[in-house]
C-alpha cells in the first residue's frame, strides 16, 4: 500500500477532522449532485442525502497516517446515516467534536484500499471492525452524553 504500510492493519484512531464529515449525493445513484441539488448523472432529477467523509488519523506500530473513510465504513462508527447524524449535530452544535473525542484512542482493524482517483491524498478504508467488544457507535455514545430519547430519529 503506501509505502510500508499493508492492506490490512490493528491501529488506534488518534483524531478525527471534525471540520467536514459530510457531503450532497443524489438519493438515487449516490453521485455528487450540484450546488442546487441536481445530479449529474441521473438528468438532473432533484433529490439528494448526504453521505459521510470522515478523516481520521491513525497510529500503526510508529507511523501516524491520515485515512479517508466514505459512507458505507463510516456507517460502521458512527451507527446511522449521515442525516441522522447532521440532525443530531443541529440539535447538539457540539455533537461532531464530541464525535471525534469519542473515537480518539479505539481501536480498530482496518484494510485499506489505494485512492480511485489519481489526485486523491489518503489511503481509503474498505473496512473497519471494531477491536473492542466494549465498542459502540457514536450516535449511541452520544445518545447517552445528550440524554436523546427513544423518539430521535437516531437509531
Amino acid at each position: 500500500m503506501e509505502g510500508d504500510i499493508p492492506s490490512t492493519v490493528m491501529c488506534a484512531v488518534v483524531a478525527m477532522d471534525t471540520s467536514n464529515f459530510c457531503y450532497r449525493v443524489c438519493a438515487l445513484c449516490e453521485g455528487t449532485v450540484s450546488d442546487n441539488n441536481l445530479c449529474r448523472s441521473c438528468s438532473g432529477l432533484p433529490g439528494s442525502k448526504r453521505s459521510y467523509r470522515i478523516l481520521l488519523s491513525v497510529a500503526w506500530e510508529t507511523k501516524v497516517f491520515v485515512v479517508v473513510c466514505f459512507d458505507r465504513v463510516a456507517r460502521v462508527l458512527f451507527g446511522c446515516s449521515a442525516d441522522e447524524f447532521f440532525d443530531l449535530a443541529k440539535l447538539n452544535p457540539l455533537a461532531v467534536v464530541t464525535a471525534g473525542k469519542v473515537l480518539e484512542g479505539e481501536m480498530f482493524q482496518m484494510t485499506f484500499t489505494k485512492p480511485k482517483k489519481g489526485n486523491a491524498e489518503h489511503l481509503r478504508v474498505a473496512s473497519i471492525v471494531p477491536l473492542s467488544t466494549d465498542f459502540c457507535p457514536i450516535a449511541e455514545s452520544l445518545k447517552e452524553i445528550y440524554r436523546v430519547g427513544s423518539s430521535s430519529s437516531i437509531r
